[in-house]
């Protein structure tokens, strides 16, 4: 018999993980990626699944975090991109921080060594017949432009887009350890995963008049209704919405001691986390921005600690493009219109990293029964990954469709237990965090012995 083949365009998280699981199970799969003959706005490198924004995958607590379920869920799952993640990581408490070249790199070798997976260095500029096979359109919010336009034609224009900002990278030995300090939040995982900028109230305030002043990056006409994405909001979009966001936001000065000076509390502190493996290289966390290049060295060498900063990559803005998922996708992620084709990653409207490698594992697994004839199982909803699904699915309120992080919010609701005495008892906090975690992983194995 032929060996089936199902396509891939985009060689993303979600790409690459549609591929990985597509191999493991019997089926050819072909990655048609368009880097490095063409990039995108944001992206640096020829390699698969690049991570153009930040290097961590958030939190990697399954006990209590809907972020570290997903995690935990797919690495039962067989996932590439946590195998991959877990083998490049680098220290950040209690997230999952990867080293961004290793990540990319291990990746990119994984698929290129399969024997079922081929990579065709391609730009698909149009949406593929009806007869022409099995495809998983997985190519990202910085889809090109062509693919783009074929994509909003077959959907009748149904589509949103919103910005993406990237935050920028500092090298480690540009930092003053005379102001900045390590230290975790809480002092949660090794002290060294963070380092620390202390802001006095008054050096605080100076920053944000910098902010408000400072030049930005103007916007064609065409892109001024854009909307941000709330969960990664330019840091000078915080401060216009209020002068403390930012001191209750990425600049929150709790769980944190300065040891230069124990006797004061900072007003607002600024966090950097390690980018690289050999920690060369720091992140500033929740610091996307939109600023201009000249504004960023200007602005950011006014906090402590960093006014000999030296930048690897300064932040920058980019387009993202996503889908009216519950309206033009069945519960399979294949197009209504065109049930050959499947959408997975932030092209269908979810947010996130390993939320967009999900995604890829639905879409590959659904493939891959499609093809070989079998009948898919939906994952359950009380699961993080039946969750996401769940999100590119709910119809409530499709013309205000936004992307969304795995949250609890989402999942089916856990209101409270009965007890051994026959009353009823809410949970609430941590327990039900830990509810929602084991109820999840519970049927996630019963799921697992389905397929």
């Amino acid at each position: 018999m032929t060996q089936p083949i199902v396509h891939i365009v985009g060689a993303g998280l979600a790409g690459s993980e549609a591929a990985w699981q597509l191999a493991e199970r019997g089926i050819k799969a072909v990655i048609h990626e368009m880097r490095p003959a063409k990039s995108s706005p944001a992206h640096k490198t020829a390699w698969c699944a690049e991570l153009v924004c930040s290097n961590s995958l958030r939190s990697d607590d399954f006990e209590h975090n809907a972020v570290g379920l997903l995690h935990e869920e797919m690495r039962r799952l067989g996932s590439l991109i946590m195998a991959c993640a877990d083998a490049t990581k680098v220290p950040a408490g209690g997230a999952l921080a990867v080293d961004r070249d290793g990540f990319a790199a291990l990746v990119t070798d994984k698929l290129a060594h399969h024997p079922n997976i081929s990579l065709v260095e391609e730009e698909i500029t149009a949406l593929p017949g009806a007869d022409d096979g099995l495809w998983i359109i997985a190519s990202g919010p910085l889809s090109s432009p062509a693919l783009i336009e074929a994509v909003l034609t077959e959907v009748n224009g149904q589509s949103l887009n919103f910005y993406d900002a990237i935050a920028p990278v500092i090298f480690k030995e540009s930092i003053d350890f005379d102001k900045a300090w390590y230290q975790s939040r809480y002092d949660k995982g090794d002290k060294f995963d963070y380092i620390n900028c202390p802001l006095t109230r008054e050096q605080y305030n100076a920053f944000i008049d910098a902010l408000l002043a400072a030049e930005k990056v103007t916007f064609h006409e065409f892109e001024k209704e854009a909307a941000y994405f709330d969960g990664c909001l330019p840091i000078e979009v915080m401060a216009e919405r209020g002068r403390d966001t930012l001191q209750w936001g990425p600049m929150k000065p709790v769980g944190l001691t300065n040891p230069h000076q124990p006797e004061v509390k900072p007003y607002a502190v600024v966090q950097l986390r390690q980018d690289n493996k050999e920690d060369t290289l720091r992140n500033m966390v929740g610091f996307q921005t939109k600023l201009k290049y000249g504004e960023q060295q200007r602005i950011f060498r006014m906090i402590p600690g960093l006014e000999q900063a030296e930048f690897a990559r300064l932040g920058g803005i980019h387009r993202n493009t996503f889908i009216k998922s519950p309206v033009l996708l069945d519960n399979f992620l294949r197009l209504k219109s065109r049930p050959n084709l499947r959408f997975a990653g932030q092209i269908t409207g979810c947010e996130g990293y390993i939320e967009s490698a999900s995604t890829g594992w639905l879409a590959g697994y659904f493939a891959a029964t499609e093809a070989l004839g079998k009948p898919a199982v939906l994952p359950p909803p009380e699961t993080a990954m039946g969750a996401m699904l769940g999100h590119l699915q709910d119809t409530t309120n499709p013309d205000d469709y936004q992307p969304m992080n795995i949250n609890f919010g989402i999942f089916p609701t856990i209101s409270g237990e009965t007890t051994v005495n026959g009353k009823f008892r809410k949970i609430k906090g941590m327990e039900r965090k830990e509810a929602y975690c084991r109820r999840a992983l519970e049927a996630l194995r019963n799921w697992k012995e389905q397929l």
